[in-house]
């Protein structure tokens, strides 16, 4: 079979083109070297013919520009061009263009072609003919009612007339195609595409000049494919609105005290209903170490693939048989759900109860069929281990598998999910794995559901895993288990924040391509349409904490440009070793611990010269004073465990881990004894130097950093990649973004422009998400009331009020505030759960301050919020989902066109 290659590009003198990487899909290997130099036509034209083996059936390639160096230059589209070939079609000629990045590439996104404009039945392919011409284009903004067709100067074209035109054929969406009778055609072929509603009519032509199409080779047997660029349209850029909340604070008339699957599709029959476009959930992963509230951190998994067993629908699993069972459930479904707060030991207590009962009644069944069989066909490399670590989890009764005796160290061949083992163990494993498939059934469901609503679901990557997680467990050399992942201190904690999470060995990762990170995005997309980054400064540099340390304040940036004792010098400020010391002055001793300061200096301080001290021995660590105090809580002993803490991070620089004699200068040292001890004139350098290291040192390091390892996990999935960027960013961070596609998150309260308190929100990057809160902040209604003086500046800046700010706010300026944020330039404006209810005086909570989520400073807090009314009560409430409608369509986020 004879393929001819066809692109017309201006290459310039010196330059050649090339077909680069092709990939065939056959029972056959592509036969042919990995770039092929084409032959340089006139007119800029370039032409390649290959032969193919016939039983290869799709080829993928691209274009490269090579000089005479050898250097390359390929098509920014990392899509890449496709071709379906038909061995009965003969020859044929493929004429394509050079693929730039389009500026709608969201559009392209699984959020799109999968969700909103999907496309389940787009027609048949036709037949090839004796001469077939095939036009291809690409038209990703199709809604699901309306249908590409292609207009012409020909009778197959319909004369112009539109409603002759021919319908296109979308198979290969956001792709469409047309297969002519080549022999029917008077060329030139003069044609345009339009878009016709399911009754024929027009709704829009696209722009522009007609376009035209010169003679092919007159063979009879050829087929001709002529990829088309892209539709033209001016229609206004796509904006969407949507809602954010967890699974866990989801509540509905069958929920049994927490959130659960069902409840979820009732979400997103709800967004529908007040025509939003997108749900944002937080992970949904397996936290479970200790059977106790402590899991309720979303974003501490023990496995990057399970889900959760507490979100299992117990409605949509099935009844039990026993009536005396169903009974006792349903008494404790009803009192749990009405419950304000998930009672999370509860929940699981009694969830999982039921979830046994009901494995004993029907999980032999279950997970004798096909659809089980098919599951485990595919889960079986994750599923195993993690039925595995949950029997040693719950055997030794911890999570740590460092204490599990001779199974700490992960033998797959010696583990229970793989051999032969005693009934009790063969039941617990198969329960696991009767859990993970209910859950993964019921996933896909909802899914699906919010697909064919056109409804994205977004979730929510973790940066980190935990380091008692199966992950850590089986895969210990891509992880770091003596530093802890964190971030620098922020708005959100003045001592930053130690997530506990052992960081990446990313120089491992990197050896097979990032494959860990492409296998977890694989699994997600299986669900999700789009992905919320955690943490998205963790691929340009993760903030690492040494293990003995308990708040962030002594961490550093990993991987990062550390001083040379030299370098710190030069810069103006002498070094000397006592910068790296953790002691404290006396005086200064005195200040901090007050009346305690004898007792302290008794116990836990020793003299450090004339006229420092510094930590004894017992507590010469944040770690070791946090275990010291780990039972006594009473004021003068909480005192003194956070004067120690105080001293174990008083130092000016941190040697750099890695690199011997390199120094990294302490984040906010500013604020420390130690630098008061300086003299103005270090005082000054070191201001400096810290400015230096913080916010210009890295910055091109770090953006070479990030394009390694998220460009080739971004170009590995379709979902709309949305960063959490919150927080310290580097100037290279938008860039890389920009550069990648992924969309930013704003917030009017959170600027990142320097100088302002509040965000214009006409001037946040179409490219992003804009938000009025997140789930580590007060929602909407607690902000207001948060501090008096900044309300007041906001009521008077931003709301144009005058006089003083209303006590609370009201339905009226939440509705204000709302209306701002779905007016942003923004792609995506996704609002709480929590700040769409602050629109209703009827409906909102009675106390603001109950509508928290989480509190980031405090590594030790209760995830239990829920929402106080039920889906059922929010989808019969019309006065309230006509007033969202109306906001929408006002803010021009219902898509009308």
């Amino acid at each position: 079979m004879n393929v001819t290659f066809h692109i017309e590009y201006r290459a310039g003198a010196g330059k050649k083109l090339c077909l680069a990487g092709p990939v065939a899909a056959g029972p056959e290997e592509w036969p042919f070297d990995d770039m092929q130099e084409m032959q340089r036509q006139e007119n800029d034209r370039w032409m390649l013919q290959l032969t193919i083996p016939p039983s290869i059936r799709t080829i993928s390639y691209r274009y490269l520009l090579v000089d005479a160096g050898g250097n390359t230059v390929t098509e920014s589209w990392e899509r890449g061009h496709r071709a379906l070939l038909d061995p009965s079609g003969g020859m044929y000629h493929l004429y394509d263009y050079w693929l730039e990045t389009p500026p709608d590439m969201a559009l392209y996104s699984a959020a799109f072609t999968k969700a909103v404009y999907a496309h389940t039945s787009a027609g048949e392919p036709e037949e090839n003919r004796c001469r077939t011409l095939v036009i291809r284009v690409s038209i990703p903004r199709v809604e699901k009612n309306r249908y590409p067709a292609i207009a012409g100067n020909q009778a197959c074209l319909g004369f112009w007339q539109p409603e002759q035109a021919k319908e296109m054929n979308g198979t290969d969406f956001p792709e469409w195609e047309v297969r002519l009778n080549a022999d029917e055609i008077t060329f030139p072929l003069e044609y345009k595409f339009l878009l016709r509603d399911e009754r024929g009519r027009v709704v829009r032509w696209e722009t522009g000049e007609n376009r035209i199409l010169e003679p092919f080779p007159p063979a009879p047997d050829v087929t001709v494919v002529v990829s088309c660029f892209p539709y033209r349209e001016s229609l206004p850029a796509w904006k969407g609105a949507g809602t954010a909340i967890p699974v866990f604070s989801l509540r509905s008339e069958q929920s049994f005290g927490i959130g659960d699957l069902h409840d979820l599709k009732l979400l997103i029959n709800w967004a529908e209903q007040t025509n939003q476009r997108l749900v944002q959930i937080l992970p949904v992963n397996d936290t479970t170490r200790t059977h106790t509230w402590a899991d309720s951190y979303p974003y501490s998994a023990v496995s990057i693939y399970a889900l959760h067993p507490l979100y299992i629908s117990l409605t949509e699993m099935g009844a039990l048989k026993e009536a005396r069972k169903r009974s006792f459930y349903r008494r404790v479904q009803q009192a749990l759900n009405a419950g304000e707060e998930v009672d999370y030991e509860a929940v699981e207590k009694h969830k999982i109860s039921y979830c046994r009962d009901f494995f004993a009644e029907q999980g032999a069944s279950v997970l004798a069929s096909d659809a089980f069989r098919t599951f485990w066909e595919t889960a079986q490399s994750w599923l195993a281990p993690y039925a595995s670590f949950c029997y040693y989890r719950d055997k030794y009764r911890t999570a740590d598998f460092t204490q599990w005796g001779e199974h700490a160290v992960y033998r797959p061949e010696r583990e229970p999910a793989y051999g032969e083992t005693g009934r009790v163990v063969r039941k617990e494993i198969a329960f696991t794995y009767f859990l993970q498939f209910v859950l993964h059934t019921q996933f896909k469901a909802v899914s699906e559901h919010a697909r064919r609503k056109g409804i994205i679901l977004k979730g929510d990557l973790p940066i980190g895993i935990h380091r008692t997680s199966v992950e850590a467990w089986t895969e210990a050399t891509l992880f770091n288990e003596n530093g802890q992942a964190g971030a620098p201190p922020d708005n959100f904690s003045d001592k930053g924040q130690n997530w506990s999470f052992p960081t990446y060995h990313w120089d491992v990762m990197e050896r097979d391509g990032f494959a860990w990170w492409k296998k977890r995005l694989r699994a997600l997309e299986h669900v999700f349409t789009a992905l919320r980054i955690d943490h998205l400064l963790g691929f340009f540099r993760i903030w690492e904490i040494p293990i003995h340390c308990v708040d962030g304040l002594c961490g550093h940036f990993r991987p990062a440009l550390p001083f040379t004792a030299g370098e710190i010098e030069d810069r103006g400020l002498p070094f000397r070793d006592a910068f790296l010391q953790a002691r404290i002055r006396r005086s200064h001793a005195v200040e901090l611990l007050g009346e305690t300061f004898d007792e302290a200096v008794e116990t836990y301080l020793s003299p450090d010269g004339d006229d420092h001290l510094t930590l004894k021995p017992c507590c010469n660590t944040q770690r070791k004073t946090d275990d010291l105090f780990r039972e006594r809580t009473d004021p003068v002993s909480l005192k003194i465990k956070a004067a120690l803490f105080t001293v174990a991070a008083n130092v000016l620089f941190l040697a750099d881990p890695y690199e011997p004699a390199k120094y990294h200068p302490r984040i906010s040292a500013s604020g420390s004894f130690a630098y008061k001890e300086l003299t103005p004139e270090e005082q000054l350098a070191f201001d400096r130097l810290s400015f230096h290291f913080f916010y210009e040192r890295h910055n091109a390091f770090w953006k070479e950093v990030a394009l390694k390892r998220l460009t080739p996990l971004i170009h590995s999935t379709d979902m709309l990649i949305c960063g959490e960027d919150l927080g310290m960013i580097p100037d290279s961070v938008h860039e890389v973004m920009d550069r990648l596609h992924i969309l930013s998150l704003e917030l009017e309260r959170a600027p990142k422009l320097y100088g302002l308190e509040f965000a214009d929100l006409q001037q946040l990057p179409y490219l992003s998400v804009c938000t009025t809160s997140t789930h580590d902040m007060p929602p909407l209604r607690s902000w207001w009331n948060e501090v008096r003086e900044r309300t007041q500046r906001y009521y008077r800046q931003v709301l144009h009020g005058d006089g003083t700010a209303p006590a609370a706010c009201s339905p009226e300026r939440a509705g204000q505030i709302l209306r701002n944020h779905l007016n942003a330039s923004s792609m995506l404006t996704i609002i709480p759960l929590q700040d769409w209810l602050a629109l209703s005086g009827d409906l909102r909570h009675p106390r603001p301050e109950c509508e928290r989520i989480n509190i980031p400073a405090d590594p030790h807090h209760y995830w239990r919020y829920r929402m106080h009314l039920s889906l059922e009560t929010l989808a019969a409430a019309d006065d309230f989902n006509r007033l969202i409608r109306r906001l929408i369509a006002e803010s021009g986020r219902d898509d009308p066109h």
